[in-house]
């Protein structure tokens, strides 16, 4: 089981071939257990600008394994961002936290294309799916559909 990020998810969607991409279709093609969560599933959503591609897009995730996340998450999300600002390290986007704290909680590596996990795995014990290609700066979060 994967948890696969946002950005890996808008750069599927927009086609690009990035190492994280054909890693997530290798998950696919072997018929892999994929998963996402509640803020993963709102980023791409409300990135995806028509609405017949929305209705596509929408549709597919159906498919993956849906992480719950409860108070103990915010909360561990939160103590991860506390502490690595007391490390000197800020995170640009406590969504991205949440996803980390989703992740440990299940004890799932994390399919990603974005610096700000570096430090969440080197601080925190966050496991991540290692690809032949450094992470980006956070994509754009305009999809269309394959």
């Amino acid at each position: 089981m994967t948890l696969v990020d946002t950005t890996v998810w808008i750069d599927f969607f927009k086609g690009h071939d990035t190492p994280q991409v054909r890693h997530l279709e290798s998950l696919i093609g072997a018929d892999e257990d994929i998963c996402i969560c509640g803020v993963i599933l709102t980023e791409v959503l409300q990135g995806v600008r028509e609405d017949k591609d929305y209705a596509a897009v929408s549709t597919r995730f159906d498919a993956f394994i849906y992480l719950p996340m409860t108070q103990k998450t915010f909360r561990r999300a939160a103590e991860m961002y506390r502490s690595l600002r007391k490390h000197g390290v800020t995170i640009r986007n406590a969504v991205d936290c949440m996803i980390a704290a989703v992740a440990i909680e299940h004890d799932l590596p994390l399919l990603h294309n974005d610096r700000d996990f570096l430090p969440l795995a080197n601080h925190s014990g966050l496991k991540v799916t290692h690809t032949d290609n450094p992470p980006s700066s956070k994509s754009n979060v305009r999809l269309r559909h394959r």
